[in-house]
């Protein structure tokens, strides 16, 4: 529906495409492994300006940290992004991420936010790209999740809630059909902007690594924490081996993020709770978190602070 001018490449390779990604987000680790896909094409700049466009979410945008530029996607001039577009001295640097954001919205607008791939052309050289958190559902679940803590804060009714009749857990395999949307994505970056190097960007760190809880800071029940905790990876996983499929880079921002999760001290963290202490949505990086996923972002490019 959305195809535009992004060709398709047969429908035999969509389709393997597809299974490949739903296997890795149901843990077929195996294609990590025999993954045969080519590097990424890294665009040299030749001597002009680097042409980086950001595309994502409300996790890219940065919503109320300061200072915010845009009010219709919440998007500050202190995400990651901008910090990374700064540090390289990038002075052809467009930042199109919109709080809300899904795959679909790259070929959609939101509000006075045209569709995201049409920042892209044959020039750019660098894309970041973070997405399927709303795909998955990140705000749905989180408000569930907080409703049936409260009533039962010692169990595990969320996860229960998502797991079917059949013993099925849902959110895997929401994750495993988001898998061939953020698929089309990349394969739609690469057609619009063939000599970019293509960089895809994971989720931070939202809950203790270790499965603790802080109930009810955070009004998830205790055996929730690590459900959660489990399926973030499972996406973050998803996000990895599909970059690879598609010849993009993957940027690990949970591994750096670590320990400064919603539930440490507000001295501490960097992923602020469901009542945020500091300027930034709840559930959502702060400005140190932003800089964290910058730093990753960096390291990724061979270019550090």
């Amino acid at each position: 529906m959305f195809m535009g001018n992004d060709a398709e490449r047969g429908r035999g390779t969509r389709g393997r495409r597809w299974r490949a990604a739903a296997g890795v987000a149901l843990g077929c680790c195996a294609l990590f492994a025999a993954s045969t896909a080519p590097a990424a094409a890294h665009g040299g700049t030749s001597g002009r300006a680097e042409r980086y466009v950001s595309l994502g979410d409300s996790y890219t945008s940065g919503p109320l940290i300061p200072r915010q530029v845009d009010a219709n996607c919440a998007r500050s001039d202190s995400n990651y992004p901008s910090l990374v577009a700064r540090q390289r001295a990038t002075t052809g640097f467009q930042d199109v991420s919109c709080s809300g954001a899904t795959t679909e919205d790259m070929w959609r607008p939101q509000g006075t936010n045209g569709p995201q791939l049409d920042a892209l052309d044959r020039d750019t050289d660098l894309v970041t790209v973070q997405i399927g958190g709303n795909d998955v559902g990140f705000g749905s679940i989180i408000a569930t999740c907080a409703r049936l803590g409260v009533q039962d804060p010692a169990g595990d009714p969320c996860r229960r809630s998502y797991t079917s009749s059949s013993g099925i857990d849902q959110l895997t395999l929401t994750i495993a059909r988001t898998a061939p949307r953020v698929d089309r994505v990349l394969r739609a970056v690469h057609a619009r902007s063939p000599h970019a190097r293509v960089v895809v960007v994971g989720y931070p760190d939202l809950l203790p690594d270790d499965g603790s809880g802080c109930f009810p800071s955070v009004p998830f029940a205790a055996r929730d924490f690590p459900y959660l905790r489990d399926t973030e990876k499972r996406l973050n996983l998803m996000l990895r081996l599909v970059a690879a499929v598609n010849g993009a880079q993957y940027v690990d921002t949970y591994g750096p993020t670590r320990g400064h999760d919603m539930c440490k001290a507000p001295a501490d963290r960097w992923i602020e709770p469901l009542r945020p202490a500091a300027p930034a949505a709840p559930a959502h990086p702060n400005a140190r978190g932003e800089q964290a996923m910058a730093d990753a972002v960096l390291r990724t490019l061979g270019t550090r602070r």
